[in-house]
């Protein structure tokens, strides 16, 4: 039997970690870019006269437009924290059109995309181009990739709004002794001064007149029905085509799937969705520093991300394909990547130029494209977006867990939202800080805040949690999201971008999450 760890691929394993580690020192730590000496009479303030050297194809490619941009000085190479969010964003409309045109239906069913949308459905029922066809069950939380439009009539027939009778004409009324039910096929007519019974959503028989609720009516010695208020015409009675007739535009494309939306489909007649797919992930845990139970011990820690990151990315809406540990093993981490499938590979640590990050080498020996490399944030300056193949990504985040939190919502987020056709939101949430926030000079810093409403004024604050270092989750842990706050820092009562967490206001928090006395501690 052959052993396992002789993997015939080894050797270009190895050939193309080599290539890339010979080309590093041809480039700056942080962005590939080609240091020559002309760079470097630049750095002493002569005119730059020649140009850099041929590359290979271990090389990165050209930053996209912006990305990083070369410098000798790591921190002025890095990314501004919006233009990172922003590049993230595009990256993820580029693979969402990647992805639509790779998923191609045969030439006469494709249809064309719209304004960065999936377009609707043609009259033959030909998908959109990249779309899926889901049961009802497993739409929750997709987007919409072609329009909702109603089947039928709602309700698809007069029916009753009310428990009571049905009657025709004027009264007193006589009244049947079987009465009408919901879902049943339609009644017989009613002759004038005759009702009958009828419970609420049953079909209302034809020409009837009106519904006379049971408390509003009262029957005699006799078994006549006589009403104790007027009776106007068509009275609690649903008339077909109430809420919508057949064609009728329900929800446009680029709706989110919510619970509601699944129970209008389904009384507009759908058995299926089409929507857009949901993105596919893989989480690489790097480190061989890390444990995977007990206590810590031995200069050994706790994984944190490992548990905490495939769950993240679930509540953006994403499916989790695998999540592997590779340790500090090169060779296994530029298998690993080069061997996934999946939409977006998230790294964990290595992506500094330690001895053992190997992020920057499996990235030049895949020839990617480093989008971002290192962003002007703190927490998780040192993290990355590549453009590891066409349509798919590789985001590099920090090892500490809350920077890798930062680096999730820097590049992670924005890339997924718009990979899974949610719009990029246009008009950022903002809350007044309850207390001044320290900045860092030149950089954005992510703190964890919970949000609270002053008493008095109804107005929401965000109050800073503690414990926000990099290497800290027990802020993160108690807070609602994240306050944004500018190079310099922030004041009291001066307004800050916040970002949600994706469970902040989520289906399953239960009451009392972030009540006063569970939230952590303050600044």
């Amino acid at each position: 039997m052959d052993d396992p760890l002789d993997d015939p691929l080894d050797g270009d394993v190895d050939e193309a970690l080599a290539l890339a580690n010979d080309n590093r020192g041809g480039f700056t730590a942080a962005t590939g870019t080609a240091t020559t000496a002309a760079t470097s009479a630049r750095a002493d303030g002569a005119a730059a006269a020649a140009p850099g050297p041929r590359r290979t194809p271990g090389d990165f490619r050209s930053p996209a437009p912006g990305g990083t941009t070369a410098a000798a000085d790591e921190h002025h190479h890095a990314t501004s924290w919006p233009t990172a969010r922003r590049t993230a964003h595009q990256a993820g409309r580029h693979a969402a059109q990647h992805r639509a045109t790779a998923r191609q239906a045969p030439a006469d069913e494709q249809l064309p995309l719209v304004d960065d949308l999936l377009t609707t459905l043609s009259d033959s029922g030909a998908l959109p181009r990249g779309a899926a066809r889901l049961p009802l069950d497993r739409a929750l939380g997709l987007i919409l990739a072609a329009p909702l439009t109603a089947l039928t009539d709602l309700p698809s027939f007069d029916t009753s709004a009310m428990d009571g009778w049905v009657v025709a004409g004027p009264g007193p009324w006589d009244v049947r002794e079987k009465g009408i039910l919901a879902g049943h096929k339609e009644p017989a007519r009613l002759a004038d001064g005759e009702a009958a019974p009828v419970a609420t959503g049953a079909r209302i028989p034809p020409d009837t007149t009106a519904v006379i609720r049971s408390e509003h009516g009262r029957l005699d010695d006799k078994g006549q029905l006589h009403p104790l208020r007027d009776v106007a015409h068509g009275q609690d009675i649903r008339p077909r085509g109430q809420e919508c007739r057949s064609g009728d535009l329900l929800l446009p494309t680029g709706s989110l799937v919510t619970p509601a939306v699944l129970g209008l489909a389904a009384a507009a007649g759908y058995d299926e969705l089409v929507v857009v797919p949901r993105p596919k992930a893989e989480v690489l845990v790097l480190g061989d520093e890390l444990l995977t139970s007990g206590l810590p011990r031995d200069g050994l820690i706790r994984d944190a991300l490992g548990p905490m990151l495939p769950h993240w990315l679930r509540a953006l809406g994403v499916e989790v394909t695998a999540v592997r540990r590779i340790g500090d093993d090169a060779k296994a981490l530029l298998k690993a990547v080069r061997g996934s499938k999946a939409d977006l590979v998230v790294t964990t640590g290595g992506t500094a130029s330690g001895p053992v990050d190997h992020v920057h080498p499996t990235l030049r020996a895949l020839d990617a494209d480093l989008l971002v490399d290192g962003v002007k944030v703190r927490p998780g300056h040192p993290m990355l977006l590549a453009r590891i193949a066409d349509g798919r990504h590789l985001v590099g985040l920090p090892g500490n867990p809350l920077a890798a939190v930062s680096g999730l919502l820097t590049l992670a987020e924005p890339l997924l939202r718009a990979l899974s056709g949610r719009p990029q939101e246009e008009e950022p949430y903002g809350a007044p800080l309850q207390s001044s926030v320290q900045g860092h000079p030149h950089d954005t810093r992510l703190v964890p805040v919970v949000l609270r409403q002053d008493s008095g004024s109804g107005h929401e604050w965000a109050v800073p949690l503690h414990y926000n270092g990099p290497a800290m989750l027990r802020g993160i842990a108690a807070a609602d999201g994240l306050a944004v706050v500018p190079p310099g820092g922030a004041n009291e009562g001066q307004e800050v971008e916040i970002l949600d967490l994706p469970w902040s206001a989520g289906p399953g928090v239960g009451p009392g999450l972030n009540s006063p006395g569970n939230e952590g501690c303050f600044t």
